[in-house]
């Protein structure tokens, strides 16, 4: 014997609350624009460089893309891209060891003239010399400097991104910040003794 089966109407209000989550969450274009250059940054600042960075970035927006759907605090956009990012890169380094290349000098794109070798000489001198202030310090907690100081994320999105509580990214930015201005410090004072050292 056959049943008369219809299927359940969600209540009004879940309905409601569910198509203002999805109505929050931008379109993919839209986050594709916002967001290129910091996952481009993100992926080359975590290790991959050269003629991987193209594929890295697709397969980071491929990703978000498929997942968006599961997105259910559209404020922590930019965290949850972040943990994307991390996991990919991850996955890429598993896979291509041998390959990853350990540092990169990229010159910046979208600039409507192409940059002169002095630009390049002075972007990849300026460079070298953030990752030389940047090298003294660990890489968990130069991750918590990078994210606050050159993506301007805040340490709550930061800690969800790293999956850590919001004390130790607290802790380690206060920890990167004080080692960096000590390295800014010796560089200063190595400075200023070559210079005089150039008058004498």
């Amino acid at each position: 014997m056959f049943h008369d089966w219809t299927p359940a109407r969600p209540d009004e209000g879940s309905t409601a609350r569910y198509r203002s989550l999805i109505l929050a969450v931008p379109p993919f274009e839209a986050i594709y624009q916002q967001y290129f250059d910091f996952v481009w940054s993100s992926v080359r600042r975590l290790g991959v460089g050269g003629d991987s960075m193209d594929d890295v970035v697709q397969e980071v927006f491929i990703v978000v893309h498929s997942r968006l759907h599961t997105v259910r605090q559209p404020e922590s956009l930019r965290s949850w891209i972040y943990g994307i990012v991390r996991r990919t890169v991850s996955g890429y380094r598993r896979t291509n060891r041998a390959k990853v290349e350990r540092e990169s000098v990229v010159a910046a794109e979208g600039s409507p003239l192409a940059p002169t070798p002095l630009d390049l000489t002075e972007q990849a001198g300026e460079l070298k010399l953030l990752n030389k202030l940047l090298a003294g310090i660990d890489q968990a907690k130069r991750e918590v400097f990078l994210l606050v100081e050159l993506d301007e994320m805040t340490v709550p999105e930061v800690a969800e991104a790293l999956e850590i509580p919001l004390n130790t990214a607290y802790s380690r930015l206060r920890a990167a910040r004080l080692a960096f201005e000590e390295a800014v410090a010796r560089h200063s004072l190595r400075s200023e003794g070559v210079a005089r050292q150039c008058q004498s």
